[in-house]
Parts: C-alpha cells; structure tokens; sequence
C-alpha cells in the first residue's frame, strides 16, 4: 500500500460489521465524519444499543448478509471472529467496494488512518507496510501536539474565499487560549487584535501576517466598532483568512455577535472560537468559586458601563454571586444603590486586577467600603469585580463554607 486517498463519507452509507470494542471505536471516528452509519452484530454492546437509540446509528440485530453491502460506500468488518471479517472483506472485494479488515488488514483494500482534525485540516498515518495500530497513533498524537501548539504555518497557499474566525483568547495567560484558537490563528493572514487577552501569541506570528490594532481602553476607543467591522470584512472580501483576536470569549461584552452579523450581511464566512471568559476564569485563578452550593446557586455578569441596573440589584439582593466587568470607575455608585436596596453592607467584595497574568493583584473590601478602598488602593482597569459571599478572603479556607447541606451537586 503506497497512495493514500481521503474519502469523504459524510452523508453516505457505511456498514460497520461487529460491534464491540472496536466496530464502536470505528464507528465513532465514521459519525464524526459525517456517516450514515449501519451496525450489523446478532449479540450488540449496550454501547451499540446507547448510540442506536439516540438515533446517532442504525443497529440491525442479527448475522451479517451479503445484501448488507448493498448501496454502501466503505465496509469495516470488525467482528471477534477473523472467518467472519475475510468473508465481508470477500463480499467487499466482488463489489468493489472499499472495506477495512480490522483482524487482517492485509485482507482488506483499505486502512482507517490514525486521524487528528485541526480546523479544516486532518492529519493521518496510516501503516503501509504491516500494520501497527499503535506505532500510528504515537505518531498522530506526537504530529498533533506540533500543530496545536500554534507553531507550524497553516495559512491557505491555494487563493480562495476569504473567511473570519473569532478567537476568545480568555483572560490574558496564553496558556489558557483554546487550541481551536491557537490553530485558528496558525491559519491567519490578518489579524485585528484587542488590547487585552493573550496578545503575547502574537509575536509567534510570521513576520509578513498583518497585526491591526484596534483595542479600546476605559477612555481611548481610537477605532469604533463600525471601522473594525469594516475591517475584517475588507480583507476577508480579498480572499484573505482574517482572525479576530479578542480577550475573553467574543459573546461575553466582547461586541462579537455585532462582528458576525457585520460578516453574514457582506456574505463573508465567519465562525467563532469560544473563549474562557474572564468574568469566571479571573474569580478563579483567584480562588473565587462564583458558586458553591448551599451558599450562591447562581451568578449574575453585568456590564459596569449599565451601572446599578434593575437586573443587578435583583440579583444582589437574591444572594447570588455578582460579577462586574469594566465597573471600576462605576462601582462606588454601584455598592451606593445595593446598599440603599437593602443589601447587606458588609457583604464581601474582591477585585482582581490583571487576573491570570504576572501582575494579577486582589483587593478585598465589602459593599460599604469597596468604592474607597479601590480609590485608596488605586485600583485601575481591567479588573473584575465580585460581589458575594464567595468573595470573602479565605473562603475556600474556611471548611463551614466547604460544609453545605442537601441538594443537588449540579
């Protein structure tokens, strides 16, 4: 075996002969492709019975026939029983039709490759001498580390129609991009980056991949959101790969569905990497849980630029966790209207500054002081803000508060 095809058999009839341990595997890896796939085994696993009844396969409960083969595209026979597999991979053979042999490949026309998908591109090694499963997959997983850490250039050579990819590159830390958003960017030509985020990737970048700036501060928005959008649709219209780069995760006060709607109406591709958002990652890191049962079931995220809204203060006092993000400048008159609302003014409160990075400062407070101490302690953007009993210092020290009664674990 010397030449290496890929098939596409997303949308077509694959029979799956056997399903045990490794019809399951296979068949698996053929729905993830798009397969319509049928299982034929008199004695099924319960996982076999599992994916027939969502509906994911078709399970037929029996010997396997010779008309099973009928209108299908790829065949694997991965019975227990090696007559039963050579004589499918016969049947195969007398129909032309392609068909993996998985207790002799040597009998069968084809081999499924040790796969890893990266975007729209996957990688896959096949043996083509003896088979050695195992040898394969080492290799796939070894290739796979390569390509996913961001490091190998992926960018289309072939000129095609241009796309944008909206990458949330969580808080700050780039160990906490997802790989998705690591090989997103491995693809780009063009990237239109947010001040804030994990921007240390971009010096990773080829030296002739366009960086355009355009992140705000608090008081400098040096390019509107109608420029940026212009932007991205410019240079995707241009056939070019376009990355939009953005802290946090792009539909968490981040104006990323304002960027999708601007792509769709121009007819521009666009898809979107979900990111870690820092209004729960940054509590985090800082040993802030925002929930924790029997003490805050719920979280509230809101915008400092609304202020004390109606939905904050509710939410507040509900006794569930509240987190604010760009609300340094608007937390005095905040923690003022909570206050004035009946919550209590000691309720604990924690800003974290620069969360996940090397400069990450907390600063504790509670409702009634928060606006002095952030003004004494000269507190600045960006910072998230909690509000709620989980902020407390030493909470997840305090074994009352690891101590919670009844209900659910969820």
């Amino acid at each position: 075996m010397t030449t290496l095809v890929g098939l596409d058999l997303s949308g077509r009839r694959v029979l799956v002969v056997g399903a045990g341990v490794i019809g399951m595997r296979r068949t698996r890896r053929l729905l993830q492709d798009g397969a319509l796939v049928v299982l034929v085994d008199p004695t099924p696993s319960d996982d076999a019975r599992r994916l027939a009844s969502h509906g994911d396969a078709e399970l037929v409960e029996r010997a396997v026939v010779e008309a099973d083969l009928d209108d299908a595209w790829f065949v694997v026979a991965a019975t227990a029983d090696p007559a039963v597999n050579a004589q499918v991979a016969g049947w195969a053979a007398a129909r032309r039709t392609w068909c993996v042999n998985a207790s002799d490949r040597r009998d069968g026309s084809a081999r499924m490759a040790a796969a890893s998908t990266h975007g729209d591109l996957t990688l896959g090694v096949v043996s083509v001498g003896d088979a050695d499963p195992r040898r394969a997959a080492a290799v796939r997983d070894a290739l796979a580390v390569h390509v996913a850490s961001g490091e190998v250039d992926l960018r289309r050579r072939r000129v095609r129609r241009g796309r944008v990819v909206l990458v949330g590159s969580g808080p700050g830390d780039p160990g906490l991009v997802p790989l998705a958003g690591l090989e997103a960017l491995a693809t780009a030509d063009v990237v239109v980056t947010d001040r804030l985020g994990a921007t240390p990737l971009l010096e990773r970048l080829p030296a002739d991949v366009e960086v355009v700036n355009v992140g705000k501060s608090p008081t400098n928005h040096p390019v509107p959101q109608d420029e940026i959008n212009a932007i991205l649709v410019d240079r995707a219209l241009k056939g070019l790969t376009v990355v939009r780069f953005k802290g946090g995760d792009p539909y968490v006060f981040g104006r990323g569905g304002e960027e999708v709607h601007a792509c769709r109406r121009a007819g521009v591709e666009v898809s979107v990497v979900p990111g870690i958002t820092s209004a729960f990652s940054v509590p985090a890191l800082a040993g802030i849980p925002v929930t924790q049962r029997g003490v805050s079931t719920s979280v509230h995220v809101s915008s400092g630029h609304v202020g004390a809204d109606a939905a904050t203060l509710a939410a507040l006092t509900a006794g569930a966790t509240v987190v604010l993000l760009m609300a340094v400048s608007a937390l005095p008159d905040i923690c003022a209207a909570a206050v004035g609302a009946g919550v209590d003014a000691d309720l604990p409160v924690a800003m974290v500054e620069h969360g996940s990075t090397t400069r990450e400062r907390v600063t504790r407070a509670t409702v009634g002081t928060a606006g002095g101490v952030a003004q004494r302690e000269g507190v600045k953007p960006p910072a998230i803000i909690v509000i709620g009993a989980v902020a407390a210092e030493g909470f997840l020290d305090d074994p009352v508060c690891a101590t919670t009664s009844g209900g659910s674990d969820e």
